[in-house]
């Protein structure tokens, strides 16, 4: 394993984070503050509690997850792609640098700074909302097992997308949706049946439920489910990853 490499794109990508601190950090941290302002503070206090826990608190593993998808998938997408727009990726590609290495450094990064954002989400939720973490050893781990999950699904989407415009066309029209309608605001239980039974086609419904779970002790759906499904989706973007590396698809075009 050529650590040097690793390091080497694990610290551009971190710098040039730090190079946009505003866009990258600040950005993400405000809107998701706005979420907390409306809904935890001004709304939240006139609607009565969920599943027994005030809804200020009950929307903050919502809120971090929905900030997590959309900035794992972000950074990593964006990474990768600069390099392909650019032409700079054939010398990545001519470089004594495997794919796992490649794979490392760039989804490592994305995944730091996604984490390092979820973070800074959840005390900034403190200056708003009371909140507990039930089993933060969990929590944790759902948190690292996002970040890693979605930055490969978003290095994925940075391999496919020929032009900037796609590069935003599945976190906006496609996980964004999705978040919201997966319990990010409130308890599948509190749909009608049919709509429940619906509800379960979503992928991020396991995402929250489990993550919710780490905070309260709740969920909407089975604990073991939803590390199953985080785990399984982490194995397919694992398997598409090698894919592209074994073929060369979007790679040597």
């Amino acid at each position: 394993m050529n650590w040097h490499a690793v390091r080497a794109i694990y610290r551009f990508e971190m710098a040039r984070t730090f190079r946009t601190i505003t866009q990258s950090i600040a950005s993400p941290v405000l809107s998701t503050s706005l979420y907390f302002v409306v809904f935890g503070a001004a709304i939240g206090s006139r609607m009565g509690a969920v599943d027994g826990i005030s809804y200020g608190a009950f929307i903050i593993p919502g809120l971090v997850m929905l900030s997590q998808l959309n900035e794992s998938i972000s950074n990593a997408s964006f990474g990768i792609y600069m390099p392909k727009w650019a032409g700079t990726i054939y010398e990545l590609l001519s470089a004594p640098v495997s794919a796992v290495e490649v794979v490392l450094g760039y989804v490592g990064a994305a995944a730091s700074k996604s984490v390092m954002l979820g973070v800074l989400i959840l005390l900034t939720a403190r200056l708003f909302v009371p909140y507990e973490i039930a089993h933060p050893v969990w929590m944790v781990a759902f948190l690292l097992l996002t970040a890693i999950t979605f930055s490969l699904f978003g290095f994925i989407i940075g391999l496919w997308a020929d032009d900037f415009q796609k590069l935003q066309v599945i976190p906006l029209m496609i996980v964004t949706p999705l978040t919201f309608l997966g319990g990010a605001f409130y308890s599948i239980s509190m749909l009608p049946p049919v709509w429940q039974k619906i509800t379960l086609f979503n992928p991020v419904v396991y995402l929250i439920s489990g993550f919710r779970w780490s905070f309260y002790g709740i969920a909407d759906v089975n604990m073991g489910i939803s590390v199953a499904a985080i785990l399984g989706f982490l194995a397919l973007c694992l398997l598409v990853v090698w894919w592209i590396f074994r073929t060369g698809w979007r790679l040597k075009v």
